[in-house]
């Protein structure tokens, strides 16, 4: 006899006793956003911004010079309005004049003190500075000025120079690494910055209990205000809990403890979700489901360095051993059975879905196709897969399914992958040393620009961002061309181009692009999710039950 899923059970008493998502009335009837954060914080230190946990925390206690909108379009933050040069070397931000940071002991008096152009440029330096061991160094790197790249004319202005033309720079600039920070309190705090952040956001530091709970309260000294002239945000608190058990988070989350889920974990998918991803009937009315595309590649990357012993000896370094695998296993079935239709198929090229660049009729990727697998392999030399040794492919717990999925749907074609499961610390090891031949890996945008993905392929670039070590003067060309090219519709054309290159070349083979899936508590109102997967909390408000 088949035992019953356990978690099917609990989830189906839970169903039975709780007819919707509500939280606990808050006595002091206060309006408390509360979310769980699995992956832990490291630091509310904006120089650390380095993952999406830190990064939403970032989001509501700091400001950047720009942002972008729910439509991936940039507008003002800290800066009101902003100009280029002709050259479109020297980038002129006119900053707001009623923005002050959050009360901190920091200050006299313990007042917030106003924002001036000097906080950004301090701001800035303090990235670039050795000291800091920012993990978001690489941004300026070989793109800013190197005698004078920030001044400030005057308290409300501040400019910004390159060494030559980056249209991205928008881009890099909205990044949580580009927060905002008062030196006061970097200087009063040092190390212990990371656990006393002090910025402009629209939340301020409480407390936090690491491992536990983080809270952060309105600052209601915050410059934004909505159409009608309301002071943001609506909410007064923000609570963060740190469970790392996906089943428990989702418990909590039914239990109405917690406001929304980031993502849904696989133990549970099927007994939320139908095959085309949308929620089951006993479900229904009682969460709310939003899927929306997200700037997010999954792939498999190929080491094609031919100067690595290790591709010398393996037969990954033919380019139509490459193509074989890519056509030799069906995407569509595997979003359809292992992510419930979570997801787009990748069958264009690394460049996902979402950004404006993205064309599926110009920009030809791979479909499942058997027969011309097989034809590949034979023109290879390797009919049937005759003389291939077999090939290792890394990949961690999560995605282990589907690394199976893809192994044995290529052993028909001749094509024999040894799937290897390894922590993700070592498969990162791995790939940065040139030790990985073949290896799971995603791409989550930076910045809302298609040059993002494509610098992964740059020759120049070292390992991180170029994993495969992918070498194409060509490609170079083009993408040095397209940092200058400032009319969009031939940038696009450039960058479609060189991602046709990459793909025939096959250093990589997409899976699937990927989408944001939030599971909301119905009483939250105006949670909006956008592509980059950013936690928006100002306009969200919380309905009384």
């Amino acid at each position: 006899m088949k035992l019953k899923n356990p978690f099917h059970l609990t989830l189906a008493t839970l169903f039975l006793s709780v007819a919707a998502c509500q939280a606990p009335i808050n006595k002091a009837g206060k309006k408390v956003f509360t979310y769980n954060e699995r992956d832990g914080i490291a630091t509310l230190d904006p120089a650390g911004a380095k993952n999406r946990s830190i990064q939403w925390a970032i989001h509501q206690l700091y400001n950047t010079l720009v942002e972008t909108d729910d439509n991936l379009n940039f507008v003002p933050g800290l800066a009101r309005s902003w100009e280029v040069s002709a050259d479109r070397r020297t980038w002129t931000f006119h900053l707001r004049t009623d923005i002050v940071f959050h009360d901190d002991a920091a200050f006299p008096d313990g007042k917030g003190r106003r924002l001036v152009a000097g906080d950004i440029v301090y701001s800035f330096n303090r990235i670039l500075d050795p000291l800091t061991a920012s993990s978001g160094a690489w941004i300026f790197h070989d793109r800013i000025d190197p005698t004078s790249p920030f001044t400030t004319p005057d308290d409300s202005t501040f400019v910004l120079k390159l060494i030559r033309p980056f249209n991205p720079i928008l881009g890099l600039l909205s990044m949580q690494y580009c927060s905002a920070v008062p030196h006061e309190a970097v200087e009063k705090y040092g190390k212990d910055f990371r656990s006393h952040p002090v910025g402009t956001g629209p939340f301020r530091f409480k407390s936090w209990e690491e491992s536990q709970t983080l809270i952060l309260l309105k600052n209601e000294n915050y410059f934004q205000h909505d159409s009608t002239g309301r002071a943001l945000p609506y909410l007064d608190a923000i609570k963060i809990t740190f469970n790392d058990e996906a089943a428990t988070e989702f418990l909590q989350f039914v239990q109405g403890e917690l406001d929304f889920v980031n993502n849904i974990d696989p133990s549970f998918k099927d007994e939320v979700l139908n095959k085309k991803g949308q929620l089951k009937k006993d479900w229904q009315g009682k969460i709310d489901l939003s899927v929306v595309p997200q700037l997010n590649t999954e792939y498999l990357g190929i080491l094609v360095d031919t100067t690595n012993p290790l591709v010398k000896a393996s037969p990954l370094k033919q380019k139509q051993v490459r193509q074989a695998i890519n056509f030799g296993f069906d995407r569509r079935k595997m979003i359809l059975y292992l992510r419930n239709s979570l997801g787009l198929p990748a069958e264009s090229g690394f460049v996902p879905a979402g950004l404006p660049s993205f064309d599926s009729s110009l920009v030809h990727g791979y479909h499942y196709d058997p027969d011309r697998a097989r034809a590949l392999l034979a023109a290879a030399g390797h009919p049937g897969g005759q003389g291939l040794s077999p090939i290792r492919l890394l990949t961690i717990p999560i995605y282990g399914d589907f690394a199976t999925f893809i192994a044995r749907q290529l052993e028909d074609i001749g094509i024999h992958v040894n799937v290897e499961i390894v922590q993700k610390s070592l498969l990162l090891e791995e790939t940065a040393q040139a030790k990985a031949l073949f290896f799971r890996g995603s791409w989550i945008a930076d910045y809302p620009d298609a040059e993002n993905y494509l610098s992964v392929f740059y020759s120049k670039n070292p390992s991180p961002p170029n994993y495969t070590r992918y070498s194409d003067p060509v490609f170079d060309r083009l993408y040095e061309r397209s940092l200058q090219e400032t009319v969009d519709s031939v940038r696009y054309r450039l960058y479609r181009e060189m991602d046709q290159r990459v793909i025939d070349a096959a250093p990589v083979v997409p899976l699937w692009y990927d989408v944001v899936v939030h599971l909301i508590n119905p009483r939250v109102h105006g949670f909006t999710p956008n592509a980059l997967n950013m936690l928006e909390l100002r306009r969200v408000r919380i309905a009384d039950y």
